[in-house]
C-alpha cells in the first residue's frame, strides 16, 4: 500500500514539473507543439574552391567556433526564386542569409549590437559581394531582427541549434528569439566594432558579382561546368547588342569559361570577359573565341583566370 501512495505522489510530481516547464520558469504551461515541418535533414555541408571578387581572395573554411562583428546589409528581394550557392531556391521571406566563407548550410545566432536582440539564422548563400558587410540578411530575417534598411551593427556567431529548430528554419520559418545579450556584452562587442569601417549604406541595390556555387568536394574541376563562377562588376560601358555565339569554327580553339543556371548571370560573365553566350541543354555556357592557335587561347585563358573563373580550360571546336 505504502508503495502504491508512494508511486501516486512521484507520477503527481511529474505532471507538475511538465506542467511548469519553460527556460526560467518564464513560462507558465507546456510548451505549445511545434509546426509540421518536413521530415529531410540538411545535406552534407559544401565549402567550394576559393574565388576572387573584387581583387579579394574569400577561401571557404569550416571554423565551428566562428565569432565576429561587423556590418549587416539586407538581401534583396530582386533574387527571388534564383538559386543559391547550394543549390536552394531563395525565399525572401525565409530567415535565411548570405556569408562569404562559412559551410553552407551553416546556423548562426545574429545579435543586433543597438538592441540586444539575437535571433537564429541558417545560411545558405555566398555573399555579401560588395566586400565591405560581414553578412546579408534575407527580408525575412532582418524583420525578424529589428533592422529595416541600410547597414546595421551585428555580431554573428556560429551555433548548433536543435534538430527541432533546424527544421523550421528549412521550411522557412522563425524560431523564437534568443535571450537578449546583456549590456555588459554589448558594451564590449561595441568596442570591438570601433576597428571595423562602416559600410556606406547604399540607397539603390547595385548589382553584385556572381559567388561560385558550392561544391560538396571541393576538388579543383569537379564542377567546372556547373559553376557559377565569380566575376567582378564591370565598369560601366555604353549600351551595345547582346553578344552572339560564335559560329563553330573546324579547328579553331575555344576558351570555355564557366556555364550557369540562368541567362542573366552568364550574359554579366560574358560581358566580364568579352565572351560569347550559347545554350547548352538546361545551361548557358560562356565562351571566348575561337581563336587560330592554341596559344592565342591560353592568353584568353590567362585573363579569364584572372576575373575569378578558376576552372576555365581551352578546348578544341571541332
Amino acid at each position: 500500500m505504502r508503495s502504491i501512495v508512494r508511486g501516486g505522489v512521484l507520477a503527481g510530481a511529474a505532471l507538475l514539473l511538465s506542467a511548469c516547464g519553460g527556460f526560467g520558469g518564464a513560462q507558465s504551461g507546456p510548451a505549445p507543439a511545434p509546426a509540421p515541418v518536413p521530415a529531410t535533414a540538411d545535406g552534407p555541408a559544401m565549402l567550394g574552391e576559393p574565388y576572387a571578387i573584387g581583387g579579394v581572395t574569400y577561401t571557404p573554411a569550416d571554423i565551428p567556433d566562428y565569432d565576429e562583428v561587423g556590418y549587416a546589409g539586407l538581401y534583396g528581394d530582386e533574387r527571388a526564386g534564383n538559386p543559391t550557392a547550394n543549390g536552394e531556391t531563395f525565399e525572401p521571406a525565409a530567415i535565411s542569409a548570405a556569408h562569404k566563407t562559412l559551410p553552407l548550410p551553416s546556423y548562426v545566432e545574429v545579435t543586433a549590437l543597438d538592441t540586444g536582440r539575437t535571433i537564429l539564422v541558417r545560411i545558405n548563400d555566398r555573399g555579401p559581394m560588395a566586400n565591405d558587410r560581414l553578412i546579408d540578411l534575407s527580408r525575412g530575417a532582418a524583420q525578424q531582427l529589428g533592422l529595416t534598411d541600410g547597414v546595421a551593427a551585428v555580431r554573428v556567431r556560429r551555433t548548433n541549434p536543435p534538430a527541432a529548430e533546424r527544421a523550421q528554419l528549412r521550411a522557412g520559418r522563425a524560431v523564437p528569439e534568443r535571450l537578449a545579450t546583456p549590456d555588459s556584452l554589448l558594451a564590449i562587442l561595441r568596442t570591438k566594432l570601433k576597428d571595423v569601417p562602416k559600410p556606406k549604406p547604399a540607397t539603390v541595390a547595385a548589382p553584385q558579382p556572381v559567388a561560385p556555387i558550392a561544391s560538396g568536394h571541393a576538388k579543383p574541376g569537379d564542377d567546372r561546368f556547373i559553376v557559377e563562377g565569380p566575376a567582378a562588376t564591370p565598369a560601366p560601358q555604353a549600351p551595345e547588342k547582346p553578344a552572339a555565339a560564335p559560329a563553330a569554327t573546324g579547328g579553331g580553339y575555344v576558351v570555355q569559361v564557366a556555364a550557369f543556371s540562368t541567362e542573366a548571370r552568364a550574359a554579366a560573365a560574358a560581358k566580364t570577359v568579352g565572351g560569347t553566350v550559347s545554350r547548352a541543354g538546361k545551361l548557358w555556357r560562356v565562351r571566348i573565341g575561337p581563336f587560330a592557335s592554341d596559344g592565342e587561347a591560353q592568353g584568353a585563358l590567362g585573363k579569364a583566370k584572372a576575373k575569378g573563373f578558376r576552372d576555365a580550360v581551352v578546348i578544341r571546336d571541332r
